[in-house]
């Protein structure tokens, strides 16, 4: 299960604390996204300026790279309140209405996988984000009429890992609409080394960077996996974490320099052992590997594509020669089945 991966980027029930012990609390404090944070900061010292909301902002990337500790930081920034839901707990639109109608004057409301919102609910965002104003149908029948209260202006945080599910009037409602990539060793090494010293636990540059290299390019994941190994050099290594002794609790995970786990390499070795590398469809895969096709086209192939190891191609999924080597298979190595290639 994707809950149960270490490497899984999506929220587990063990990163509430963590996060909120580890999440910087300004832009000083966050690390990468450069490009982004500047244009971030020049936007909030504007709106500062002129005495009014920040534009609303949609930031969309895939999980755990820092949307939600961004919001946070942007309500710090301007001095506001922050109130947080997300798509799926906003059920009616009587429940959005009870949220807007409660902000305060520059309050900002972030939402969570705004993709989700039912399209009821979201057709009450619309005047509320383009004229702060909220539409309420009073009686039934002949007798209904509209009214119209006026909102205090707010600015409006929309979180997603899937942009292109938001409907395009929602999109377009958005002033700021930004992307949030994944983060580089050097970075990743960085956050790992501020976490440490949070943490208290001793890590040297060659340990940091050998937890980097196996974090998919992702903050969260290298939280997380900075606690195990934590533990690890705790009862064995003094409390210290060197490369040898980082790369010793990885093994132990059965997490590779790559960040692939045993999931990742058991779905790669299925494509060269039983469809001699592919091309195999989605549905055929997810029956040998007994998974779901969702969770195959959601979760374990986004990485291993952005790395090289897996193409999708119109006849279907096929593995590549730099996965091969990886594994140390030879490449063409089939079980004496069709060839890779």
């Amino acid at each position: 299960m994707e809950e149960e991966r270490i490497i899984s980027a999506r929220v587990r029930s063990e990163d509430d604390l963590q996060e909120n012990t580890l999440r910087p609390r300004t832009f000083d404090d966050y690390i990468g996204q450069n490009k982004l944070k500047e244009n971030l900061k020049l936007f909030i010292k504007a709106a500062r300026e002129r005495g009014d909301s920040l534009d609303h902002v949609l930031l969309y990337g895939p999980p755990g790279l820092g949307k939600t500790t961004l919001s946070q930081i942007i309500a710090a920034e301007l001095g506001v309140n922050l109130r947080a839901t997300s798509g799926p707990a906003i059920e009616r639109p009587g429940d959005l209405a009870a949220i807007l109608t409660n902000l305060s004057p520059y309050d900002v409301l972030f939402i969570d996988e705004i993709h989700r919102l039912n399209r009821t609910v979201e057709e009450i965002l619309y005047p509320a984000m383009e004229d702060f104003a909220l539409d309420i149908i009073i009686g039934k029948g002949p007798a209904a009429r509209s009214l119209r209260l006026d909102l205090p202006h707010f600015t409006l945080i929309g979180a997603t890992t899937r942009a292109g599910a938001l409907s395009p009037p929602l999109r377009d409602r958005f002033g700021v609409v930004a992307r949030l990539d994944y983060y580089n060793e050097e970075e990743l090494k960085e956050i790992i080394c501020r976490s440490a010293r949070i943490l208290q636990v001793e890590i040297s540059d060659d340990g940091a960077l050998t937890i980097a290299r196996s974090s998919r390019g992702t903050p969260r994941v290298a939280n997380r996996l900075l606690k195990r190994v934590r533990d690890f050099a705790q009862v064995k290594a003094n409390n210290i974490i060197d490369g040898k002794v980082a790369k010793a609790a990885l093994n132990m995970l059965e997490v590779d320099e790559l960040g692939l786990d045993e999931t990742d390499r058991r779905l790669l070795r299925t494509m060269v052992e039983k469809f001699g590398g592919g091309p195999v469809g989605l549905e055929t895969l997810a029956a040998a590997v007994s998974e779901e096709t969702e969770t195959i086209e959601d979760v374990y192939e986004p990485y291993l594509m952005q790395i090289g190891f897996l193409q999708r191609t119109p006849r279907g999924r096929v593995i590549t020669p730099l996965a091969c080597r990886h594994l140390g298979l030879a490449f063409g190595q089939d079980g004496g089945q069709n060839r890779l290639w």
